[in-house]
C-alpha cells in the first residue's frame, strides 16, 4: 500500500479533514496542503484543522426527526473523524450537538497528525495542481485564497458564485447579569444529556426591542469593496441587522422569537423577544449569541449589544464579523464523483462545492475522500442512494439544478432533498388508532425517510467491501 501515489488535498478544514481520514482508512497515502501557518484568513484564529469559526453547533442531532441528525449518523456509521470526534467534546445545548470548539479541532488535528498514511505541510496553493498530482481534492472552503480561485475560474470558464457568511460574537459567561438572564431550553426540550436548559436567556419587553431595532438599522456597519458589493447573502447566516432592515418583526419571527420560554424573573409578564445564548466550550465559560451573526463595527457591535438586558455589563471573548465565502456552479461543473467534467483527476468538496454548513461539508469531505481513494485502489464507488443524506446533498450539487447557475444556490441538508417516502412505510394512526393529521403525519413522513435513509447508507456501506472493479 505504502507504493501507492498519494491523494493530495488542498485545505484541512471539514471537508480536507474528513477526506484525508476517509482515504488513509481506505488504506491510500494521502498529503494535506494547509495554508494557515503561513498565511492567515480572516476569521481563523488558530492553526488547527477543522477549526471552527461562525458556530460551535452540527445543529440538531435528532436522527429520526431531523435531516442533519440523519447525516449525523450516517457520517458515524461511515466510521467518520468529524461527527465522533464532535461527539467526544460535545457541551450542553439541548438536542444540538455543540462542541467545545479549541478541543475539537485539536483532537482533529492530533489524530491526522498521528496517522501513519496522513502528511501534513503548511503551505499556499496558488495554482491548479501539477499534472503529475493525479487525483486532488480542492477543499478550500469558503476562504478559498484569491490565486487559487482565479486558477479554478480560468480552467473552468465559470464565474464564481459568492455571498458573504456572517460570524456571531462569544460572551465571557461571568458578565451576564443572571439576575435578569435565565437557564431554559425551548419549551422545555431536553437534549442527549438530559439537559432541560442549555440556553441562556434575555428577554426584551416592547420598548427595549423597538430601542434595540433603532440602534440595530442605524448601527455602522462594515463597509464592503466595490467588487463585493453585489455579492448576496446565504439565508440561513444572514447577519442581524440585514434582516432586521426586512421589518421590524422579522427577527421577532426568527432568532428573538419569544416562544417556548418563560422569563421566572417576570413569569407573569409575556416577553416581547428574547436573545438565546448558546454554550460555546466545555467548561461553560464562554457563550455564542445564537442567531446573532452581524457586520456592524466593533465599536457599534458593544454599544448595541449591551443594550440587551442582562448583557449591560458584557465582556465580549470574540466580537462579531463577517468574510466572504465562495463556491462553484457545480451543477455545470462536477460529475457524481465529485470531480471537475474538464479535468477529472481533480475533486472539490465541501462548501466551495454549494453546500452550506459544517456537517454538509464535512459529508462532502468524506465523499470525495472515498471516491478518491477507491479509484487510487482500481475500483468504482458509485454515490450512496438519493434516498441517503448523504446522497440527497450530492444529487443537489450535480444534479438537482436544470438550469445550472440561474437558480444554483448553498443548501443546508433537509427533508425536502430527499425522494418522498413509500407510503407503505409511513405510519399513519397513533397507538389509539386514530388517524394522524397535520404536525403527527408530517412527522410521521420524515421518520419513515430518516429510516430508509439509514437503512439504505449501511447496504451502500456493506457493498464496498467488495468495490466494483473498474472498467
Amino acid at each position: 500500500m505504502m507504493t501507492l501515489k498519494p491523494i493530495h488535498i488542498i485545505g484541512g478544514g471539514m471537508a480536507g479533514s474528513e477526506a484525508a481520514w476517509q482515504a488513509a482508512n481506505m488504506g491510500v497515502p494521502v498529503v494535506v496542503h494547509e495554508m494557515r501557518g503561513v498565511k492567515e484568513t480572516d476569521a481563523h484564529q488558530t492553526t488547527d484543522l477543522a477549526e471552527l469559526v461562525c458556530s460551535n453547533s452540527f445543529r440538531s442531532d435528532d436522527y429520526e426527526l431531523n435531516a442533519v441528525g440523519v447525516l449525523h449518523q450516517e457520517m458515524r456509521l461511515a466510521n467518520g473523524i468529524i461527527i465522533p470526534t464532535a461527539d467526544q467534546h460535545q457541551v450542553p445545548a439541548g438536542s444540538a450537538l455543540a462542541v467545545d470548539r479549541e478541543g475539537f479541532a485539536q483532537a482533529v488535528t492530533a489524530k491526522l497528525d498521528a496517522h501513519p498514511l496522513i502528511t501534513i505541510v503548511r503551505e499556499e496553493i496558488t495554482y491548479l495542481p501539477p499534472e503529475d498530482w493525479d487525483s486532488v481534492i480542492v477543499a478550500t472552503g469558503p476562504l478559498t485564497s484569491i490565486p487559487l480561485a482565479e486558477a479554478i475560474r480560468a480552467e473552468t470558464g465559470e464565474d464564481d458564485l459568492a455571498f458573504f457568511d456572517a460570524i456571531a460574537p462569544i460572551i465571557h459567561l461571568d458578565s451576564i447579569d443572571m439576575t435578569k438572564a435565565w437557564r431554559q431550553s425551548r419549551y422545555d426540550k431536553p437534549g442527549p444529556h438530559g439537559d432541560t436548559a442549555a440556553y441562556i436567556n434575555c428577554a426584551m419587553n416592547e420598548a427595549e426591542y423597538n430601542a434595540f431595532m433603532d440602534a440595530l438599522i442605524d448601527g455602522e456597519k462594515t463597509e464592503f469593496k466595490d467588487w463585493e458589493k453585489d455579492t448576496p447573502y446565504f439565508e440561513g447566516c444572514l447577519p442581524i441587522e440585514v434582516m432586521a432592515e426586512r421589518g421590524r418583526e422579522t427577527l421577532r419571527f426568527g432568532p428573538m422569537k419569544p416562544v417556548g420560554l418563560t422569563n421566572p424573573h417576570s413569569p407573569d409578564i409575556k416577553s416581547h423577544a428574547i436573545v438565546q445564548l448558546r454554550q460555546d466550550n466545555a467548561l461553560g465559560t464562554l457563550w455564542n449569541m445564537v442567531g446573532f451573526q452581524t457586520k456592524l463595527k466593533y465599536g457599534a457591535q458593544t454599544d448595541i449589544f449591551r443594550m440587551i438586558p442582562g448583557l449591560e455589563n458584557a465582556q465580549f471573548a470574540r466580537l462579531g464579523g463577517i468574510h466572504r465565502n465562495t463556491f462553484i456552479n457545480s451543477p455545470n461543473l462536477l460529475n457524481h464523483q465529485l470531480q471537475l467534467k474538464s479535468l477529472p483527476r481533480i475533486r472539490f468538496a465541501g462548501q466551495i462545492t454549494g453546500v452550506e454548513g459544517y456537517v454538509e461539508s464535512a459529508a462532502m469531505g468524506l465523499l470525495a475522500g472515498r471516491f478518491a481513494a477507491a479509484e487510487r485502489l482500481g475500483a468504482h464507488l458509485p454515490p450512496p442512494p438519493a434516498t441517503t443524506a448523504l446522497g440527497a446533498l450530492i444529487e443537489h450539487i450535480t444534479g438537482g439544478h436544470m438550469d445550472g447557475k440561474k437558480t444554483f444556490q448553498p443548501m443546508n441538508v433537509n427533508f425536502g432533498l430527499f425522494p418522498p417516502a413509500n407510503p407503505d412505510e409511513v405510519q399513519t394512526k397513533d397507538e389509539h388508532g386514530k388517524r394522524l393529521r397535520g404536525k403527527d403525519k408530517g412527522r410521521a413522513k420524515k421518520r419513515a425517510q430518516a429510516a430508509r435513509a439509514l437503512r439504505d447508507v449501511q447496504t451502500w456501506l456493506e457493498a464496498q467491501q467488495t468495490p466494483v472493479a473498474a472498467e
